[in-house]
């Protein structure tokens, strides 16, 4: 997993809109990025809803939140539709799980993203990093808002 100090890779991937999005994008803002498994998994579903409840204390703290995830950017769309939550989500599909990879949290023989957590301040230095011991170990939110606080 990615390490506090290094620089965030970069990176540019379609949202769940098809527009593409770069990490340069969120220049003098610090951004959270929430690497999940797979879109409509019971667990994931759980992590994304759990993330929309402290969507206030993000942006009070000047946090943006994206999920990442190896689904394409249909299937982000259908899943944020479907359970009806706003964070943009952006698709590490194809090469497949190279921007998970890049920051560590690719697990690559299961061939998708651990639950993985990587807060990135705006100059693109990683302020902090998490990794689940396990993909179905969903980090608390809690976690979340010690680590923006």
């Amino acid at each position: 997993m990615i390490e506090a100090g290094a620089k965030a890779p970069d990176f540019t991937l379609p949202d769940h809109t098809g527009h593409e999005v770069s990490l340069s994008g969120f220049a003098r803002r610090r951004l959270l990025i929430a690497f999940y498994p797979l879109d409509f998994s019971p667990l994931c579903s759980e992590q994304m809803i759990l993330y929309q409840g402290i969507s206030r204390e993000l942006d009070e703290a000047g946090v943006s939140l994206i999920g990442i995830s190896v689904d394409s950017a249909f299937a982000h769309k259908a899943f944020r539709e479907t359970l009806g939550f706003d964070t943009q989500l952006l698709a590490d599909f194809e090469p497949k799980g190279a921007v998970a990879s890049a920051y560590g949290a690719y697990l690559e023989q299961a061939g998708h993203s651990n639950r993985s957590l990587v807060l990135i301040d705006g100059e693109g230095t990683v302020e902090w990093s998490y990794a689940s011991d396990t993909p179905i170990d969903i980090p608390p939110t809690q976690l979340i808002l010690d680590a923006i606080g």
